[in-house]
């Protein structure tokens, strides 16, 4: 089963105060009263783990990955959030977890993202992050490439804009029906990946649902209903035991092959 996660070439090995990691001198990129190190050597490749660079030439790939920086983030150390830097991070090792906060101040999952997992693409083109957190849950290596880079890198290499402009092009040419495959696939799927997420997230087969039914519903893309009628069937199936919000999962690798 295909879980809600979706999927480096300088190096150092002095440890930085968040402060310094943060190039652009924003305040919010690591705090300060966190530690990022930069990452040791590495035997790793990111640019074409992202579909804006997947298709590229692989000698524009290895150009990409000569500009991007390496970091390290331990567990429960802050990757990102809204105001910092724009910037994809690309997971290289380890995972994170994507959240949100409610108006009430709690925590709300979107993902888990693991080795090949990334966010911000939307955010290296210019659009700004106005409500996302990234926490690491481990040990976690990721790459960076900031908003800044990314134009110098177009800026020194103009073909590479002419490239990713074409492929984009077909993107949208591609996108109703791309479209129309996404909507084949199956609630059970989607609800099985988003457990298994909260479950890695929290560290435990027990936990609770971080947001009420109406919003996980309109989440996975149906109606509560229908969420309803699927976390029985769950139940039904000893796949989870569910008290109201706290679930727990009683068959991960039925789960996981949905």
């Amino acid at each position: 089963m295909t879980t809600m996660t979706m999927r480096m070439t300088s190096s150092s090995h002095e440890s930085q105060s968040a402060h310094d990691v943060h190039d652009m001198g924003g305040s919010h990129s690591v705090h300060d009263s966190r530690n990022a190190q930069v990452s040791p050597e590495h035997d790793h490749q990111c640019a074409g783990l992202v579909p804006l660079f997947a298709e590229l030439p692989q000698s524009d790939q290895d150009f990409i990955d000569a500009h991007l920086q390496h970091r390290v983030f331990h567990k429960g150390e802050q990757v990102f959030m809204p105001g910092d830097e724009l910037r994809l991070i690309i997971v290289a090792r380890g995972s994170l977890k994507v959240y949100r906060m409610s108006r009430n101040g709690r925590e709300q999952l979107l993902r888990v993202q693991e080795p090949g997992g990334y966010e911000g693409e939307a955010w290296l083109l210019g659009q700004p992050n106005d409500s996302l957190y990234g926490q690491a849950l481990e040990t976690t290596e990721v790459c960076l490439l900031s908003h800044r880079d990314f134009h110098k890198i177009l800026l020194e290499q103009p073909l590479l804009s002419v490239r990713l402009l074409e492929l984009n092009a077909a993107k949208l040419a591609t996108l109703e029906q791309i479209n129309g495959f996404l909507g084949m696939d199956r609630v059970e799927e989607r609800l099985a990946a988003y457990l298994l997420d909260l479950s890695k997230a929290s560290g435990s087969l027990t936990f609770t649902l971080p947001i009420r039914m109406k919003e996980l519903a309109h989440l996975l893309g149906t109606t509560p209903e229908t969420l309803s009628r699927k976390l029985r069937s769950f139940e039904d199936e000893g796949l989870i035991a569910r008290n109201r919000r706290t679930l727990r999962i009683l068959n991960q690798d039925a789960l996981e092959d949905m």
